[in-house]
């Protein structure tokens, strides 16, 4: 596997060598002072360029960073201006997100904390402040966010039961790991944030919960992810909402709103009497 340094090296070789690149800024991880870099750490490179069109026609120069394992081209477009951004693993391991955009289009990415400049042909950018993840810390809650995440968390629980009393497994799982999942996340994330002075990145997906919470609230929060097994979802959907609650509480403390408290008891009450409905249940008795 190449070398940090080997990456780069190639990097601003072909930024050096191709008169139309005119910045080349470096972020993300591999800036981030927060993170311990291993090997599929990222390398996401922005190139400011005076015809990105021309990159896009002919994809040729994409050899020269090694031999792909496979590709993946998006489209940018805001303000009428469009870049394209290449997502590139290689068979050595590395991977490497390189955007082109404008040169015109380079402030817009200045207010990322962690950014680094490495190349700046015609001094466009200057200098900039040592890289931090404060632009990805968590923000707080308005009180409708709150109130629209615990209130869409306790009434996608009523779907997630009803998927799995009707055994529809795609549904449910559906429901619970996507919607249900997301206002997990969420509130994990203001709770994080509560006891971080929301000065916290808790990442991507959450990928950083467990370095930020006690050891009770991680094991509780690996309870709430199920398989298959329909008894396994229905304990997954009960330790979710016992978990939501301890969180939401706090969170909602601390900022001083509301938590849907009777939302709350008469969900889990409703809850438990789906659980334990037959399977050839005709009526909600």
């Amino acid at each position: 596997m190449r070398s940090e340094q080997e990456v780069l090296d190639q990097v601003l070789g072909f930024a050096q060598a191709n008169e139309m690149v005119r910045v080349v800024l470096l972020n993300g991880s591999r800036v981030n002072p927060n993170v311990t870099k291993d090997i599929f750490c990222d390398y996401d490179v922005a190139f400011f360029v005076t015809d990105p069109d021309q990159f896009l026609a002919d994809q040729s120069w994409i050899e020269q960073f090694g031999e792909l394992v496979i590709v993946q081209q998006n489209d940018c477009s805001e303000d009428g201006v469009t870049a394209y951004i290449f997502l590139m693993q290689f068979a050595d391991g590395v991977r490497i997100d390189l955007a082109f955009d404008p040169v015109a289009h380079v402030d817009r990415f200045l207010g990322d904390s962690l950014t680094v400049v490495l190349l700046d042909k015609d001094n466009l950018v200057g200098p900039l402040p040592p890289p931090s993840d404060t632009t990805y810390h968590t923000k707080r809650p308005t009180r409708e966010e709150f109130d629209e995440t615990t209130n869409e968390f306790w009434w996608c629980s009523t779907n997630v039961a009803k998927g799995i009393w009707r055994r529809e497994l795609c549904y449910a799982k559906h429901m619970y790991d996507v919607i249900v999942r997301d206002c997990i996340d969420k509130l994990v994330s203001w709770y994080i944030a509560v006891h971080h002075d929301w000065r916290i990145d808790s990442g991507l997906y959450g990928k950083w919960f467990q370095a930020s919470l006690p050891t009770e609230l991680w094991a509780s929060l690996e309870r709430t992810y199920a398989g298959a097994d329909y008894g396994e979802m229905w304990e997954a959907l009960f330790e979710a909402g016992s978990l939501v609650r301890e969180i939401g509480v706090e969170v909602a403390d601390a900022l001083g709103y509301d938590y849907p408290l009777e939302d709350d008891r008469r969900v889990s009450a409703y809850l438990k009497k789906v659980a334990a409905l037959p399977r050839d249940a005709e009526d909600f008795v």
